[in-house]
């Protein structure tokens, strides 16, 4: 099972306040510990929201809002994904993790569709397409 863990910003974040030292080691030693155990898959900060955009979808229409964004509190500031075999292995793991922030903090969990996960919708046809796009990319990361 594949989760994405979401580091949720604060107003530190926000203001691109840098970790420290100290913090960088922290994180990199759990980093280290979580490709020795095999479920780290990818791992990013962010830059504050002021750096960002989204896109609102309306019919047809599409209207671009540059950051940055007002709810610190549902932002994101840098996200893992982990392979484990469950909900509950996420959770454990993301327990071990040093604050990533210079204050109280959240991080949210949440697992990733599965291709078995969508049922007769995803057809054989559709799943080869999907196949073959996925090793598109990998493909492409490789040469990167």
């Amino acid at each position: 099972m594949k989760f994405l863990i979401l580091v949720k910003a604060t107003k530190d974040s926000e203001a691109g306040v840098m970790p420290s030292e100290q913090m960088f080691a922290e994180m990199g030693k759990y980093n280290e510990e979580l490709v020795k155990a095999g479920i780290l898959l990818a791992g990013e900060g962010l830059h504050p929201s002021n750096k960002g955009a989204r896109v609102r979808f309306s019919g047809t229409q599409r209207t671009v809002v540059d950051g940055p964004f007002a709810e610190t509190k549902e932002l994101v500031a840098g996200f893992w994904i982990f392979q484990v075999r469950s909900r509950e292995e996420a959770i454990e793991w993301v327990k071990r993790c040093p604050n990533p922030m210079l204050e109280d903090s959240e991080i949210e969990i949440r697992q990733i569709f599965a291709p078995e996960d969508f049922g007769e919708a995803l057809t054989p046809e559709l799943r080869a397409a999907e196949d073959r796009l996925r090793e598109q990319i990998e493909g492409q990361t490789k040469r990167a």
